[in-house]
């Protein structure tokens, strides 16, 4: 049974749970993350010493005092430290004669890569398995050519260029980008924000930045659409029943109405997030659950199965669902990543309001309107001409080749207008191989074969939105691929710049002598416009992150 509860009486509960809270806090050591300007203290160092250390720095002579971070207890990991990452082993070098076919899903998630700039941003480099390659590339947006009707989902182009890492080498890149149909011919959208208000919460980048960011896409929203406000901190319920946009007051008041504070039983709260979504449901509309929290759900339903089994359920009627992070020490990256990929939807991390506006008001309808579903890549190498590969990225998406044809098994979605990129590493026959070849391999190449003037040969696989039954796009690529157009050739090359550095932060062996201040350079002579200054900050964020490695 729903529960509807008045948005002065959670403000009044989550004020009593936070006193509470907070009580505990003072009752506890604490540990807060320090401004990127403030020294980065390890356990067992002196605080003093770092202190009057970065005071006689003269990078900091400007500065009145120095203030420096609280230190966890010994034994107790700081607070970056708590955040959860799957681990993550990077795709290796394949043999081309022993595995010809590679089966990926797309991924359109851009979490890795803002959660990541906010750790080198206070000073520190991001842990191995925050960073995934694909979701560094797919942060951006790229000048691909696009489709002029709805009629054709999305353009792909493939180019082949040189490896800046690897002489001999060679990248096949794999463009992808969707229709993007005018703003205003936007479905009506039916959304649910399910937000989490535990003790947790209480922090400035966390429901105070959740509220600032859903006020700021609520104002850039159609009049006719509805959004709906559902909360979870020990209990779940209804702030808002759905509310259209014209009556934005009232919508506004009930998310200046929240505060933090309880435990967090997020499990509950889905549910109830999913039951007033299916009770008013639109088939017209984009139904679409959107959760937002800073970390696990500790309380309450916590079987991770039962949850991925709901949200796949729900999924099937129509309802998706879309994860936004907030925060970090107990942040799941892992669990949310799992949500968002069986609920259809993105998973992005907001660290401030201008990436708040990015996903949620620059690439909303991207986020929210889905063209093309189940979105699969297969790629064959030819052995006549590619001795090995090695795909950058996507991990977490591999598929085996006989999902490839099944239509039952889930993949990623693109939405309106979204980039995405792929890239292999490919060592063609001639140049000289990772892997050594065995005693007994001859190693000739065959060109007498007919599809000698062929790298591999490229597959997709997507569904219409609603659809059941998959349709198929496939092009060859040839040996003598190359970006003639002076603008293809430089989007490509700006996201083989981000790819060069995501390797290297993550401490790839594929590299070689290549250096973050390479990856700087090929992104400064490829950053072209930058209308919305996301590459610059990228280009400043690998010097930040120079200066953090020789720390």
């Amino acid at each position: 049974m729903k529960t509807l509860v008045p948005a002065p009486l959670v403000l009044a509960m989550s004020m009593t749970l936070a006193a509470c809270s907070h009580q505990a806090e003072q009752a506890a050591p604490t540990h807060d993350v320090a401004d990127s300007r403030q020294p980065q203290t390890v356990p067992g160092k002196p605080v003093m010493a770092e202190a009057k250390r970065m005071m006689a720095d003269s990078a900091y002579s400007g500065l009145a005092a120095v203030q420096v971070a609280p230190q966890p207890p010994m034994g107790v990991p700081a607070q970056h430290e708590r955040d959860r990452f799957a681990e993550i082993d990077d795709n290796g070098i394949i043999r081309t004669q022993d595995t010809p076919v590679s089966t990926f899903s797309i991924d359109v998630d851009t979490a890795s890569y803002s959660f990541s700039r906010r750790q080198i941003n206070h000073g520190r480099l991001p842990q191995p398995d925050a960073i995934r390659l694909e979701e560094w590339v797919n942060y951006f947006d790229y000048d691909y050519p696009a489709p002029d009707t709805p009629d054709t989902p999305f353009l792909t182009q493939v180019s082949v260029s040189d490896s800046p890492w690897r002489a001999g080498n060679k990248l096949l890149h794999i463009g992808i980008k969707g229709f993007e149909p005018k703003a205003e011919t936007r479905p009506k959208a039916n959304l649910v924000f399910l937000l989490d208000v535990s003790g947790s919460m209480m922090a400035e980048d966390k429901l105070p930045l959740v509220t600032r960011s859903l006020r700021m896409m609520v104002d850039q929203m159609h009049p006719d659409d509805t959004v709906a406000l559902v909360v979870y901190a020990g209990a779940a319920g209804v702030v808002l029943e759905p509310t259209e946009i014209r009556d934005k007051h009232r919508i506004e008041t009930a998310l200046k109405a929240l505060s933090a504070g309880g435990s967090t039983a997020g499990g509950e709260g889905i549910e109830l997030a999913y039951d007033l979504a299916e009770q008013h449901f639109d088939k017209a509309a984009i139904n679409r659950v959107i959760l937002a929290t800073d970390g696990d759900f500790n309380v309450g339903v916590t079987d991770q199965d039962a949850l991925e089994g709901l949200i796949t359920r729900k999924r099937e009627k129509g309802i998706y669902l879309s994860v936004l992070g907030f925060g970090q020490g107990n942040y799941n990256d892992s669990l949310m990543q799992t949500l968002a990929q069986n609920g259809n939807g993105v998973a992005a991390y907001i660290d401030t309001l201008n990436e708040a506006r990015k996903v949620l008001v620059t690439e909303s309808t991207s986020s929210l309107v889905p063209i093309a579903e189940d979105v699969k890549i297969q790629v064959e190498f030819n052995p006549a001409t590619v001795q090995e590969y090695r795909l950058l990225g996507y991990e977490t998406r591999a598929l085996e080749q006989e999902d490839f044809n099944n239509d039952k098994v889930d993949a990623g979605e693109i939405g309106a207008g979204h980039t995405v990129t792929a890239i292999y590493e490919i060592t063609p026959v001639g140049a000289a191989p990772m892997i050594e070849p065995g005693r007994y391999e001859t190693g000739k190449s065959k060109t007498d074969t007919p599809f000698a003037g062929e790298y591999a040969f490229l597959k997709l696989r997507y569904k219409r939105p609603g659809e059941r039954r998959s349709q198929r796009i496939e092009t060859p690529v040839p040996v003598d691929t190359k970006n003639t157009d002076a603008l293809q050739s430089r989007e490509t090359a700006f996201a083989v710049a981000v790819a060069g550095a995501a390797q290297l932060l993550k401490g790839s062996p594929y590299t070689g002598d290549w250096q973050l201040e390479d990856a700087i350079e090929l992104a400064q002579k490829n950053k072209g416009d930058d209308a919305y200054g996301y590459r610059s900050e990228f280009i400043q964020l690998l010097r930040q992150a120079e200066v953090s490695e020789k720390i």
